[in-house]
């Protein structure tokens, strides 16, 4: 039996450019004439790699997908179900600014059945600190505007901001609790390379919390959630229900297969007939994507096949990251290959995470340092 699919498709447009953000993104008015067209061909190209099967999720994600026309929407989801078809209970999840809360409601009749609105926060000052294009009032209009028209609804918020305390966060953090969304994803500020934000950073001109004080935030997100009915079931996610957890994004964390088309897009694919992972990314600026797919009916830049010691990091990173942890059995039989025995006996000793029998999980200090910590698992041979 094969794996779930789950099928990325990437809008790299945005009204704006925020300065924490160091995705795939460009600015809307430079928009590549052609990329829903390249989009429906490096669908046609990836059907005839994966063969038959059925896709547990469609994901659209950017840049600002909700920028798109829902009729380019529903033409991806057309031909998605054509090319494939869809599992009776597959997400069809779309990330949705604010600011296009009018067109939410074309969303859902175009067939996305999950939205996920940037929020990002409720503080209006931190909005503009954040560069973003709505303000408090935008993102509560447009969360009750998504619950009118969906069943499945996530917001997305960002703490650890300049100048936050953890006092500001509980209070904005029960604020966007109190709109009863049924799943909630929260992200720590982080300064990535190559942002505007970065460049503040070099010149000391931006004032981020310290790893001690961010450790404080993640705390209080814990208490919060869990009181309020949304337990974590991931470092930054957080459902009402099992129900409410993210399909697409769990195929990620449990090592399924996906497709990634669009600018940028990424790809995992099990069987290979020259044994091991495939591993695939897009071109990544539009017009290189529409150029490439217009050349070799796909979009893809660049494919290998990863060895059995980088898949077996990669789930191990992936899966530590699910409060229900990392099985071991599911990832001897993927790669052949196990944790390192000795770096686990060492971090369960110390507290970091709990081993048994198969199952690893981190502690809740563990959560804190989990890609660190992930990396210390992985097999050396």
């Amino acid at each position: 039996m094969s794996a779930p699919l789950g099928l990325y498709v990437h809008w790299p447009y945005c009204g704006r450019i925020c300065p924490y953000c160091d995705f795939n993104v460009y600015l809307k008015r430079l928009e590549a004439p052609g990329l829903t067209q390249a989009i429906l061909d490096d669908l046609s190209g990836w059907r005839a790699v994966t063969g038959p099967r059925r896709l547990a999720s469609l994901h659209f994600g950017g840049g600002t997908p909700s920028l798109m026309a829902p009729a380019d929407a529903a033409a991806v989801i057309e031909a998605a179900e054509r090319l494939w078809g869809f599992e009776a209970s597959a997400e069809i999840g779309l990330e949705a600014n604010p600011a296009e809360r009018d067109r939410y409601a074309d969303f859902r009749a175009a067939g996305v059945n999950r939205l996920s609105i940037g929020v990002q926060s409720l503080d209006d000052a931190a909005l503009r600190a954040l560069g973003r294009d709505h303000d408090a009032t935008a993102a509560r209009a447009a969360t009750a505007a998504a619950q009118a028209a969906f069943d499945n609804v996530s917001i997305d918020l960002i703490c650890a901001r300049e100048h936050q305390t953890a006092a500001d966060w509980r209070a904005e953090l029960q604020a966007a609790l109190d709109f009863g969304t049924p799943h909630l994803s929260v992200y720590q500020l982080t300064v990535e390379p190559g942002t505007a934000f970065a460049a503040r950073a070099a010149r000391g001109a931006l004032d981020t919390p310290d790893e001690d004080a961010a450790a404080v935030f993640y705390e209080v997100t814990q208490e919060v959630c869990e009181a309020q009915g949304a337990p974590a079931y991931e470092i930054s996610n957080h459902a009402r229900s099992a129900a409410a957890q993210s399909v697409h994004n769990r195929l990620y964390w449990e090592g399924a297969d996906w497709i990634g088309a669009g600018p940028g897009g990424h790809s995992r694919l099990g069987a290979h007939a020259a044994g091991g992972r495939i591993a695939a990314a897009a071109a990544r600026r539009p017009q290189n994507y529409v150029e490439t797919v217009a050349r070799t009916g796909r979009g893809v830049a660049d494919e290998t096949v990863l060895t059995a010691i980088e898949e077996a990091a990669e789930r191990i990173l992936m899966g530590l990251r699910l409060t229900g942890g990392l099985d071991r059995a599911a990832l001897r039989a993927a790669t052949g290959l196990d944790v390192d025995g000795t770096a686990l006996a060492r971090l369960a000793a110390e507290g970091w995470l709990t081993a048994n029998g198969d199952r690893v999980r981190f502690s809740p200090r563990g959560r804190l340092l989990a890609d660190r910590l992930a990396a210390e698992l992985a097999p050396e041979t």
